[in-house]
């Protein structure tokens, strides 16, 4: 299976992936011009859209990995030396079985995402056990937690900018431990060799959330400094007043 990938094709489940991928932005963007105030910032309103659409991806893609990871399988022959190479799933060390989306049935429509992108990435098509441990926390928390922060930012809470600052780091760090250990060890499970999944699957979708979540840190920076430095000129002068009495 692995090392008959096929050649750079636009498929219709890459074309259905996009698709899903545009509707739940427009979802995104759609709520938000309910939820927020209808003088809110552009500033604010792209914050509110990222984080609504970063928890939609979190819970409807990455919720689908977490699911076709655990209760998809294959039976197969624990002694097969193949079952030593690349990314073979050890799912509650159960050598007797595969486990992961390659394995799902193919009336299996968001299975078919995860077939796709483990083109690009085998780790997503198996039930690759530190890829399945960061998504647990990435579904299981980051995605609860992205939509909080959209009714904190409706609401103009002063304590959303610290939970931003705790889900982008979070963010960068989930990126890093995804992908830092192919780095080192060679990328035996990356396919950089297709344009298409080197550029668009590994290079593009995943450095979104590089990118932005580096520039909410930096927001965040902002924010809390000026809000620690307005409180601590309050301190002052109420000090000066006090002593002037």
């Amino acid at each position: 299976m692995f090392d008959s990938l096929p050649p750079d094709l636009i498929s219709t489940t890459t074309v259905f992936s996009f698709l899903l991928v545009l509707v739940l932005l427009v979802a995104a963007y759609a709520i938000s011009a309910f939820h927020l105030p209808k003088d809110a910032t552009t500033k604010t309103r792209i914050i509110y859209i990222w984080h609504l659409f970063d928890s939609l991806i979190h819970v409807v893609f990455e919720g689908s990995f977490l699911y076709y990871s655990f209760f998809s399988s294959q039976a197969t022959n624990p002694h097969d030396p193949t079952n030593h190479g690349r990314s073979i799933p050890m799912l509650w060390g159960d050598r007797s079985k595969l486990y992961g989306a390659f394995y799902a049935p193919e009336t299996a429509t968001l299975a078919g995402l995860w077939k796709e992108y483990g083109k690009a990435d085998i780790r997503w098509g198996n039930a690759d056990v530190g890829v399945l441990t960061l998504e647990l926390l990435t579904v299981l928390a980051g995605g609860p937690l992205a939509a909080w922060i959209c009714v904190q930012v409706a609401r103009g809470e002063p304590r959303r900018w610290f939970w931003i600052t705790v889900l982008a780091t979070a963010e960068l760090y989930g990126g890093w431990m995804t992908f830092a250990p192919e780095w080192i060890s060679g990328n035996e499970n990356l396919v950089t060799e297709n344009w298409m999944y080197k550029w668009v699957y590994l290079f593009f979708f995943n450095t979104l959330w590089v990118w932005i979540p580096l520039w909410l840190l930096w927001e965040a920076y902002g924010e809390m400094v000026a809000g620690v430095a307005l409180k601590q000129g309050i301190e002052k002068t109420e000090k000066a007043i006090k002593k002037a009495k």
